[in-house]
């Protein structure tokens, strides 16, 4: 009887360890997987993307910004988590001969203003000063949230600059310009004020990768099109619109994100050789050392894709609803829908119809300079029958 006793007592504790051991085994895998879950530390995106050029001569400057903006609401970074700087509205200029559109390939191929294009700063919004205050978040209490980065600590930034620069600075409007230094002083005030988890700069413009050389704030990855003493080239040339569309090097890397889906894995390693000099002409430069991770473990979509991460908590959730809720629930809708009129609507044009109905034959009139002829002549053929001394038979 002793025995059978402390034999059943053994296999309970022998039990209890297995359950045990298999029940840590079971913990460490979950936080494995969410560690590599988890793997950027981020759980939301943001995209800056700024044009500083203005005049019709810089339509690609325009189309580099509105294309990427493009690729990254694709790939599911909504409008607002978007701030899109615009220093000129090419698609109104009076010299595009496609009002409304703006093309990034030749032949008018492809149109990337869109039909749900939201510009945040545009025109003369877009300066050094309004740049920077987006950045910082040092902006009037008055700002919309439209023009407001409201990132925190665990978001990641993806900001695009393109326009004309020189050996550490970048020019706004042709009036003002931005210098490397102050904009690795906006940097490390976002560190600072925990504005970001990973950010990643990306510029097009001549001698660009003089303007991450002053960086030193932490988690900073940093593309540039052209090394210092390098100018940038543009590329597709349209004779329909008289400019050139975009940008050799934005036209690339749009080109690699074209490849690009929310679940692609392809990596920020495959980013960096998408345009040899080759191609662009110029020679495209990159900096990591102020980067933790390792590129080749970093995803394009982390920095041009939206997130939707999960955290894992050991509270338990009841998910059942409570009955008597849900009855005085239904009960008060039931209600008043019976108080409630059936609502009537006016018969109105399908859509379809709208579109494709012909268009009202307008009635014809003479123009008016046709008429005011016509009575000159009447009164100058009069004067040479019957001369002024008629003219009492008419008035």
């Amino acid at each position: 009887m002793v025995a059978a006793f402390s034999f059943s007592k053994g296999l309970t504790t022998l039990s209890g360890l297995l359950l045990l051991s298999f029940g840590s085994l079971a913990a460490s895998q979950i936080e494995d997987q969410a560690e590599q879950f988890f793997r950027s530390g981020h759980t939301n995106n943001w995209a800056v993307l700024v044009c500083t050029s203005r005049f019709w001569f810089n339509y690609r400057h325009v189309a580099n910004t509105l294309s990427v903006y493009r690729s990254v609401k694709r790939l599911g970074i909504p409008d607002s988590h978007i701030v899109l700087m615009l220093a000129d509205d090419m698609a109104c200029n009076p010299r595009n001969p496609k009002p409304a559109t703006v093309f990034s390939h030749k032949n008018m191929e492809l149109n990337v203003y869109g039909d749900d294009v939201e510009v945040d700063y545009r025109s003369y919004e877009v300066t050094v000063e309004n740049f920077l205050r987006v950045l910082t978040g040092r902006i009037p209490p008055s700002t919309p949230r439209s023009k407001r980065l409201l990132s925190d600590d665990r978001s990641n930034i993806l900001i695009y600059m393109t326009g004309h620069g020189g050996n550490g600075f970048l020019k706004f409007q042709d009036s003002e310009e931005i210098t490397n230094i102050e904009l690795a002083d906006a940097f490390e005030q976002m560190w600072q004020k925990r504005r970001y988890n990973e950010l990643l700069f990306i510029i097009d413009t001549c001698q660009g990768a003089s303007m991450y050389e002053r960086f030193y704030s932490p988690n900073i990855m940093a593309l540039a099109s052209s090394q210092v003493g390098e100018d940038s080239l543009s590329h597709q040339p349209d004779p329909a619109i008289g400019v050139h569309l975009m940008d050799r090097y934005t036209f690339y890397v749009l080109e690699f994100l074209e490849e690009i889906n929310p679940a692609s894995q392809t990596n920020m390693n495959d980013l960096f050789q998408v345009c040899p000099r080759s191609l662009c002409v110029s020679t495209p430069g990159h900096r990591t050392d102020l980067f933790q991770r390792d590129p080749k473990n970093v995803l394009i979509t982390d920095f041009f894709g939206s997130v939707r991460k999960v955290e894992i908590t050991t509270e338990t959730i009841s998910l059942q609803p409570d009955l008597e809720i849900m009855e005085s629930r239904d009960k008060k809708d039931w209600m008043d829908e019976e108080l409630m009129e059936p609502l009537q609507y006016a018969e109105q044009l399908p859509v379809a119809q709208i579109i494709h109905q012909k268009p009202k034959l307008k009635d014809w009139h003479p123009p008016g300079g046709f008429i005011l002829g016509l009575w000159a002549l009447i009164i100058m053929v009069f004067f040479k029958t019957y001369g002024i001394k008629h003219m009492k038979f008419i008035f």
